[in-house]
């Protein structure tokens, strides 16, 4: 991991931040709980092929909230063609999964993820969660 991804602070409203999540009520959930905390530009992808593609597209990319169990591409293969991509490498990138114990935390961190949330996800944590990943510190939290 290099230390690019933790330098950079950026201001919710100002954020660009890409979903990828397969399950529509959990995107809408999320796409709302960043709107409310101020997040305007939103993406999202329902799985994880292609999305390097797609992010590439982008003006930019601040944050992405990658669930681990996808159709086609899961997590890790996507993030692995994130940290490959020379634009893309230094994005700060989260698993977001409901398989939310230690051992797959264990696992995240060792894929090279920046962060890790257990669903259900908490709407009283979720901004406070945000908020830190997008001043560059990195969130690890499975319950």
């Amino acid at each position: 991991m290099t230390d690019a991804r933790h330098r950079t602070s950026v201001d919710p409203g100002e954020a660009h931040v890409l979903v990828v999540e397969d399950n529509v009520p959990n995107f809408v959930l999320i796409a709302r709980m960043l709107a409310f905390m101020g997040v305007q530009r939103c993406e999202w992808k329902t799985s994880g092929w292609q999305v390097v593609q797609f992010a590439d597209t982008l003006p930019r990319i601040d944050l992405i909230l990658m669930d681990i169990r996808l159709p086609y591409e899961d997590g890790y293969q996507a993030l692995q063609k994130v940290r490959a991509h020379e634009r893309l490498r230094d994005t700060v990138v989260v698993a977001v999964t409901a398989e939310a114990n230690e051992e797959q935390m264990r696992k995240a961190k060792e894929a090279g993820f920046d962060g890790f949330l257990g669903k259900p996800l908490d709407p009283d944590r979720f901004p406070y969660q945000i908020e830190r990943l997008l001043q560059g510190e990195q969130v690890w939290e499975w319950k």
